[in-house]
C-alpha cells in the first residue's frame, strides 16, 4: 500500500480533435507513459454530507489497455490498480478554493491491492456509492515542464486534456497547445456529465460508456 499528500492544482481543456490534439503532444515531444482504463465510484454518507462540504471519497480501478477504442477492457490477466482519493477544499471548510482560473484542492490518495473489498469496507462503514464515471486516461509530460503532468481523457461526455501542476507551467503548457486561460474550465467530471445530458436531451445518472 503507498500514500500521498499533495496540493492540487489543475484545469481542464476541452479537445476538439483528439488525433490532432496527440499530433500536438507528439510535436512538443511530450512523453506517454500508458493508456488506462479507469472506473471511478464517488462514496458519499445517506445524506450526502461530503458533497455538501465540498468534499469527496472516490475509488477508482485503473486497468492497462493498448487499444485506442471506448470499448472497457476485459482481457484476462489485465494489470489493474485501486486507488482511494480524498479530496477537499483548502480554504474554509465547506468552500472550494478555486480561483478565477484554477481548481486548487488538498488531495490525499492511497493506492491498494484489491478495490473491490476496500468498496464493501466503506459500505460497511455508512458510506454508499453514488455517482459513476469512466474514461481513458493517457498520462503524458513535458521535458522542460517538470512538475507538469497532462492526462488526456476519453470520456462518454468529450474529449479533456487536464492540466495539473505549478499554475506557471499549466499557463505556459497551455500556450504551447494553442488554449488561453480563457479556455480553462474548473468543472468536475459530474458538472460536465450533467451538462451533456442537458445539451443533448438524455438521462443517465452515471457516466459510463454503455449508456
Amino acid at each position: 500500500m503507498r500514500s500521498q499528500q499533495v496540493r492540487e492544482i489543475e484545469v481542464k481543456l476541452h479537445v476538439a480533435d483528439l488525433c490532432a490534439m496527440r499530433r500536438t503532444l507528439a510535436r512538443l515531444g511530450a512523453k506517454a507513459h500508458g493508456r488506462v482504463f479507469e472506473s471511478n465510484t464517488l462514496y458519499d454518507t445517506s445524506d450526502s454530507r461530503l458533497r455538501k462540504s465540498g468534499r469527496l471519497i472516490r475509488l477508482r480501478v485503473e486497468t492497462q489497455t493498448t487499444a485506442r477504442t471506448t470499448t472497457c477492457p476485459t482481457r484476462a490477466g489485465a494489470s489493474s490498480r485501486a486507488v482511494l482519493t480524498y479530496k477537499a477544499p483548502i480554504a474554509e471548510p465547506g468552500k472550494l478554493r478555486s480561483t478565477r482560473r484554477y481548481k486548487e484542492r488538498e488531495e490525499i490518495e492511497v493506492e491498494l491491492a484489491n478495490g473491490a473489498n476496500l468498496g464493501r469496507i466503506l459500505e460497511c462503514l455508512g458510506m454508499r456509492p453514488g455517482f459513476r464515471y469512466e474514461k481513458y486516461r493517457t498520462k503524458y509530460t513535458l521535458k522542460n515542464l517538470p512538475g507538469l503532468v497532462l492526462d488526456l481523457d476519453e470520456t462518454p461526455a468529450g474529449i479533456f486534456l487536464e492540466l495539473e501542476g505549478p499554475r506557471r507551467q499549466i499557463d505556459r503548457a497551455a500556450r504551447l497547445l494553442g488554449y488561453t486561460k480563457s479556455d480553462y474550465d474548473c468543472r468536475s467530471y459530474w458538472d460536465l456529465h450533467q451538462e451533456f445530458c442537458q445539451r443533448h436531451k438524455i438521462s443517465a445518472p452515471h457516466m459510463v460508456f454503455d449508456t
